[in-house]
């Protein structure tokens, strides 16, 4: 089954040299990144590995000033790369990230100690036990730790091996459902038309199919198919996709939108769900307090009221409706 890897870890932590030591690709696509030497939105790339698999790889930002765009490129990640680096050790963002997996369920990841050859022994050492301490009782726990130096090489090779047995272990048939694309790019190409890029998360589409845009209810023919830049007849659930659209203005998506099944019409401006209030929260979560909700790469203003009232303390969960300021495409499950 497609894989996509995703990148977690505190800023200059080394997310992005580490993607361009393993694939020789560089994910940092805009002007003021490769002037500031720091990720601010998705990059993307993919990797081969020892196996043959092919995964597509979303390398996300580690600033706290853009949790949202991580945030938008965890939604489909099935396998992390976590850095930590070894003069730092664990910093706010590699908890905030953790935390952030742990509530998606991502269980399969590889932690790489970065920057392996500024330290000793021992400071490897007691950052690998950092690690292990701070992924107790987290769905990562008991993950593989590889110190790795993008500078001098050391490490890479274990680290390919430890992503190809992940890989190699498939998780089973990819899980049943009507199309799904959250869109997290879109832009015209001169010649073609609207392009948009996301990870598909259910089901699958066919080159010259049809397909609904959702805000907006728009709808649209699929000109052709891109996986990891390569024309495709079909895409689907766990893939990198880029489409060409026709029937629809730039202006009619971008970040947020879904692209999917023209069977799926009907959103939604309340649900229930289970709610679980981080370890790090500073104060309780009360009923009727608003609160940002990201679902796929949407972000929506909304109201958290917990069904039989009073509040939520840290670590606590309980049930609780949202009802939201504007719809989303949300089903079970999400």
């Amino acid at each position: 089954m497609p894989v996509i890897i995703g990148t977690a870890g505190h800023i200059d932590h080394g997310k992005t040299s580490l993607i361009r030591a393993l694939t020789g690709q560089d994910t940092d696509r805009l002007k003021e990144e490769k002037e500031r030497g720091i990720s601010i939105d998705l990059g993307f790339a993919f990797f081969d590995a020892p196996g043959g698999e092919r995964a597509g790889i979303v390398d996300v930002p580690g600033h706290e000033r853009f949790i949202r765009n991580m945030l938008a490129g965890a939604h489909g990640m099935d396998l992390v790369l976590f850095t930590v680096a070894a003069d730092d050790g664990v910093m706010p963002q590699t908890e905030e990230h953790l935390d952030i997996l742990h509530l998606l369920g991502v269980r399969r990841g590889v932690f790489v100690i970065t920057k392996s050859d500024l330290v000793d022994g021992a400071r490897l050492a007691a950052v690998r036990e950092e690690i292990e301490v701070l992924t107790l009782d987290t769905t990562l726990e008991g993950a593989p730790i590889v110190p790795v130096s993008t500078l001098t090489g050391e490490g890479l090779e274990a680290l390919r091996g430890e992503i190809g047995a992940l890989l190699a272990a498939s998780p089973g048939p990819p899980p049943p459902g009507y199309f799904r694309l959250p869109v997290d790019r879109a832009f015209v190409i001169h010649g073609h038309g609207v392009v948009v890029t996301g990870t598909a998360i259910a089901g699958a589409v066919e080159q010259g199919g049809t397909v609904r845009v959702l805000p907006g209810n728009e709808t649209a023919r699929v000109r052709s198919l891109e996986v990891h830049g390569v024309p495709v007849p079909r895409a689907g659930h766990g893939q990198r996709v880029a489409m060409n659209l026709v029937g629809v203005e730039r202006t009619d998506l971008g970040r947020g939108h879904v692209v999917c099944d023209p069977r799926l019409l009907r959103l939604t401006e309340r649900f229930d769900g289970h709610v679980q209030i981080r370890p790090a929260a500073r104060r309780p979560v009360t009923s009727h307090a608003r609160v940002r909700l990201h679902i796929g790469t949407a972000e929506v203003m909304a109201k958290l009221v917990i069904l039989g009232g009073g509040q939520l303390v840290p670590r606590a969960s309980g049930w609780a409706q949202l009802v939201l300021t504007e719809p989303v495409l949300a089903l079970r499950g999400d």
